[in-house]
């Protein structure tokens, strides 16, 4: 096994724990490893420990120790996990009569590479630090790919992850495994497309996924107008970003004040939106089936149902009409609008509608009552009945074309309007 000197800040203080209660022979593997050779910092830790013997017992003494979170992941492969305030420490015992066996039984060389804190000394048997430097994602054996299929999606959410390019043999095994991406649970394959919908490289790498045919297995109608529209909303997204301030920009991507524009809720639904059939039905189907909540469905299909009137009244809609639209897509807008702008809809009246549903004094977009259906009934001696709620409706309509504009003159429109409705039945 290659052994090389560390050239990263790979230090004890990483640790959540002392040293001393780590055998020799442990050896820490993965991510953590390979991202501490990039010098990427992660806010939380995520380690995994390789120990020949004993890890759920070590796992056990550190825990109790400390005082921290225990449990057993799997006993039968000798895997526990240690929660601390700052991260989990996994601890399993190494597959194969060695660590470099174990190593070879992993998916990538740049994730086959450990290091032993008690030798500070890193141990590289597939020579994944020669791929980290060339920015590569090489696979260790199809065999390993074929064991674990979603590793086939992880290629490329790794490449995203790391602005690596995947290594063209592996690239071309991939494709070759693309139908085994069936087999994978829809938890897991969700897991990974939502990283992907979350990374500024994730478009690209999503085409390339549909390109290489993992994703018509869960999106039926995927085609060149889905990555052409992939790109167009990364491009929408920098468009606003340059012609709203700031803090219009941030409101309407729900962002916090210094959170990165890709960890949005509504760039993820927006590009979900564009991998869905445009059918409702079919739409509402394919998310079913990779497992997305009640409220993301929900978002997606209000998208889809509603970007076809949109399309077609662009320009020409009514101020009545303009209240029920945004009484009906809600907080769902912003998903709708950058979804709209990526399907060509006229920029300027996207824009406009924006700005309606970015201001909160917009009657139209945010309409705030001047009477209440108690009000109606006080004053009317109106009962409890649907009607109730068509005429608080009509009142508010009356009020952003400009009818009405006080409670006074609430009340006698309601009377009035009443009145009509009560002679059309008669």
């Amino acid at each position: 096994m290659t052994e090389q000197n560390p050239i990263f800040n790979l230090s004890v203080q990483t640790l959540p724990f002392c040293l001393d209660l780590l055998p020799p022979a442990a050896c820490l593997v993965g991510g953590a490893v390979r991202d501490a050779l990039l010098n990427c910092q992660r806010d939380y830790l995520d380690l995994d420990f390789v120990l020949p013997q004993s890890a759920i017992e070590t796992a056990r003494k550190i825990a109790n120790h400390y005082h921290a979170g225990f449990v057993v992941l799997d006993a039968t492969r000798n895997i526990a996990r240690v929660v601390f305030k700052q991260g989990t420490v996994d601890f399993a015992k190494q597959e194969g009569e060695s660590l470099e066996k174990d190593l070879q039984r992993r998916d990538f060389t740049i994730n086959a590479i450990a290091y032993n804190f008690h030798q500070q000394k890193l141990l590289d048997p597939l020579e994944g630090l020669k791929d980290l430097q060339t920015k590569t994602l090489r696979m260790i054996s199809r065999k390993n790919l074929q064991d674990d299929p979603l590793r086939l999606l992880r290629a490329y959410r790794q490449a995203a992850q790391l602005n690596f390019t995947i290594e063209p043999k592996t690239r071309e095994t991939i494709r070759d495994l693309a139908s085994l991406i069936n087999n994978v649970a829809a938890e897991r394959v969700q897991a990974e497309l939502n990283y992907l919908l979350l990374n500024q490289q994730g478009s690209y790498w999503l085409t390339e996924i549909g390109k290489d045919g993992l994703l018509k297995y869960w999106f039926s109608t995927i085609n060149e107008d889905t990555y052409e529209r992939l790109g167009k909303i990364d491009k929408t997204i920098e468009f606003l970003e340059n012609c709203l301030e700031k803090k219009q920009f941030k409101q309407l991507l729900n962002l916090e004040s210094q959170a990165n524009i890709y960890s949005s809720s509504i760039i993820q639904r927006s590009k979900l939106a564009s991998l869905v059939s445009h059918v409702p039905e079919k739409a509402e189907a394919e998310l079913l089936n990779l497992k997305y909540s009640r409220n993301e469905i929900k978002t997606v299909l209000k998208v889809v149902n509603n970007l076809p009137w949109l399309k077609k009244n662009q320009g020409k809609i009514a101020l009545r009409q303009l209240y029920f639209f945004f009484l009906e897509v809600g907080d769902s807008f912003p998903v709708l609008a950058i979804f709209a702008t990526a399907f060509n809809l006229n920029i300027d009246n996207i824009l406009s509608l924006i700005n309606r549903y970015l201001n909160p004094q917009d009657q139209v977009a945010h309409p705030c009552p001047l009477v209440t259906g108690h009000d109606l009934i006080k004053h009317l001696k109106m009962k409890p009945s649907p009607q109730l709620g068509k005429l608080l409706t009509e009142i508010s309509i009356a009020r952003i074309e400009g009818k009405i504009s006080t409670v006074e003159e609430a009340l006698e429109y309601a009377k009035i309007y009443q009145d009509f409705q009560e002679k059309r039945e008669k």
